[in-house]
């Protein structure tokens, strides 16, 4: 293994920042740069030695081979995060317009909500696959934290709340129960899980993530991150009364003073409880 390759490893495995995931892509783009700089002839590199002129290449590389606006955009964070690991922060510009990367397009009001009914998740032959989709579908989970979730943490009677160690960006957050079918899928889990998670005890966390994608694959169910746009367009509805863009709703500049504010709220509420910061991620969900 090239030094610069073996010396980000061993720093992504020093750093476990964020989910299991983020960490996974992290490592994996990491080394996709290590090799990519080889290949530009920045030999002999260390991770100390980032320097301007490895991003600049870099950026340039990714645009040549056509990369959309997003991608670079993860890279470029992968990037950040080596510099602030080695004190070489500066090394990076903040602004990604200073590339000339642009901005990534988020609204779209065309729908990417998947809807999985009974008969579906019926024909899910694995239990605890069938009830991490349900806990996705009715509370807006991410896959990750819907294969990791313990019932019996969760639970907290009129809401769930998430481990830190579950969500994306290591954060954890709260989602209300607000309905019977919640409360129905929540308690199907504590009888499956009882203590434990819905990663059954002779299995770790990729094992499970495996038969989830197998199962999932078999039953004909693909894009399930769409359970999480069916669950925020029906908290939009329940929230303002009226269906979102992307449902077929009224779009931004047709609502009144009133309307407008009751729509900004809402979007407020259902991106905290997606696990966004931003109330502009909701546009994703919900179109604008």
């Amino acid at each position: 293994m090239k030094d610069l390759n073996y010396q980000l490893k061993k720093m992504c495995q020093r750093n476990r920042d964020g989910s299991y995931s983020t960490q996974a892509n992290r490592a994996r783009i990491l080394n996709q740069i290590a090799n990519q700089l080889q290949e530009m002839g920045y030999r002999r590199m260390t991770a100390q030695s980032l320097k301007p002129k490895h991003v600049d290449a870099l950026v340039k590389r990714w645009f040549g081979e056509g990369m959309a606006a997003g991608t670079i955009k993860n890279r470029m964070n992968c990037l950040r995060w080596w510099a602030a690991k080695v004190g070489r922060s500066n090394v990076v510009a903040r602004s990604n317009s200073f590339y000339g990367i642009p901005d990534r397009q988020f609204v779209s009001n065309d729908s990417k909500a998947v809807i999985a009914d009974r008969d579906t998740l019926a024909s899910i032959r694995d239990d605890h696959v069938r009830v991490s989709l349900e806990l996705q579908r009715v509370f807006g989970l991410r896959r990750e934290e819907a294969i990791k979730f313990i019932p019996a943490y969760a639970d907290q009677g009129d809401h769930v709340r998430l481990k830190a160690s579950w969500t994306k960006g290591g954060k954890t957050r709260i989602v209300p129960l607000l309905t019977e079918e919640q409360r129905a899928a929540l308690n199907r889990a504590h009888r499956l899980a009882g203590t434990g998670s819905l990663i059954p005890p002779q299995k770790n966390y990729i094992q499970q993530l495996r038969t989830y994608e197998r199962h999932t694959t078999l039953a004909g169910l693909s894009k399930l991150h769409g359970l999480r746009h069916a669950y925020a367009q029906s908290r939009y509805q329940r929230l303002t009364g009226w269906a979102c863009p992307a449902a077929g709703g009224p779009v931004a500049k047709s609502l009144n003073a009133e309307q407008r504010k009751q729509d900004h709220q809402a979007r407020l509420i259902i991106s905290r409880e997606l696990g966004h910061v931003r109330e502009q991620i909701s546009a994703v969900y919900l179109g604008r």
